[in-house]
């Protein structure tokens, strides 16, 4: 035990190797940069239309800065390392820097799946009950529920977290493209098995427990829309469309790599990097467009900014 702890004492960096087997480093590092720029913009501007503009504050749009905020931590974790490594060839990240940048990785990953439930049963209650839906949802219970779902995923990555910080460390090489839970069990000098358990169990959680309910959430609204009249059906299949395509483009990459390894498809490192890079950035990229594109009120904000009206002098006309 003794041994263990000088081992793990030893060890004070880590050095990412996951990309060192590509020829063309510095065009996906370009590429990785070009899309993280873009999320933080697309996430940004969502941001900065929803708080400038009083009449947005309402419990979907408040849901909507919640996923920004998360999308915007989620990636940046990952990307930054990503980018140091393939553009500025800085490999090495120091112990707790890859300890917090996996806390903060894992973390955006579950706020992002109990931030799509809630926004799930937002929609429920606004169809299903349209009428109660402003006493039923009010923006206080919006934020006391986003609250604790931060407090959720806090807590259980309080548990990983402190399962990382106490494994002994052998080598500091890290075979993967940055930081997470996976990774850096993998680095340890332990059979890592019995530490995927929980996480496992909590992945469990989430795929057969959170996804199959926002389906079936999904399904109900998809039956209710069809008994609305034609002005209401087209406004919530806009809304509920955006919705499901956000999900999906989280859910999917974890799916398909979930269902390879359970059919017996072994997925060579390549290709369980390339899962994990697209899984990581493209969903974080979709979200902001989808809701700038489809969502009325974002959509009409940013026409307001970026096609200001102008009045022809002698005619009081307006013209966008």
């Amino acid at each position: 035990m003794a041994a263990e702890n000088s081992t793990m004492k030893n060890v004070d960096s880590f050095i990412i190797t996951g990309f060192d087997h590509l020829q063309n480093q510095k065009l996906l590092g370009f590429l990785i940069l070009v899309t993280y720029i873009l999320i933080l913009l697309g996430n940004g501007i969502n941001l900065c239309i929803i708080l400038a503009d009083k009449h947005l504050y309402k419990p979907m749009y408040i849901l909507i800065c919640n996923l920004a905020v998360v999308d915007i931590m989620y990636s940046s974790t990952c990307s930054t390392t990503m980018i140091s490594v393939l553009l500025a060839d800085a490999k090495t990240v120091s112990y707790y820097s890859c300890i917090s940048r996996m806390f903060f990785y894992h973390l955006g990953d579950y706020t992002i799946c109990l931030a799509l439930t809630l926004m799930a049963i937002d929609r429920l209650i606004a169809i299903r009950l349209p009428l109660r839906y402003h006493s039923i949802v009010t923006n206080s219970q919006t934020l006391i529920f986003i609250v604790l779902t931060w407090i959720i995923a806090i807590a259980l990555m309080g548990v990983l977290t402190s399962i990382i910080d106490n494994v002994p460390y052998c080598q500091p090489i890290i075979k993967y493209v940055f930081c997470d839970y996976p990774s850096m069990i993998r680095a340890a000098c332990v059979n890592p098995e019995p530490y995927f358990f929980l996480p496992a169990m909590i992945n469990l959680w989430f795929f057969c427990g959170l996804f199959p309910f926002v389906i079936c959430t999904y399904a109900v609204l998809a039956y209710s829309v069809t008994k609305l009249s034609n002005s209401s059906r087209k406004q919530m299949i806009n809304t509920c469309l955006s919705h499901l395509i956000v999900l999906f483009s989280f859910y999917a990459p974890k799916l398909v790599s979930n269902l390879l390894t359970r059919i017996g498809v072994v997925l060579t490192l390549t290709e369980r990097n390339a899962i994990l890079i697209i899984s990581s950035l493209i969903p974080a990229l979709i979200n902001p467009i989808v809701y700038c594109t489809r969502t009325k009120e974002i959509r009409k904000r940013l026409a307001d900014v970026f096609l200001p009206k102008k009045v022809v002098p002698g005619h009081f006309k307006v013209i966008l």
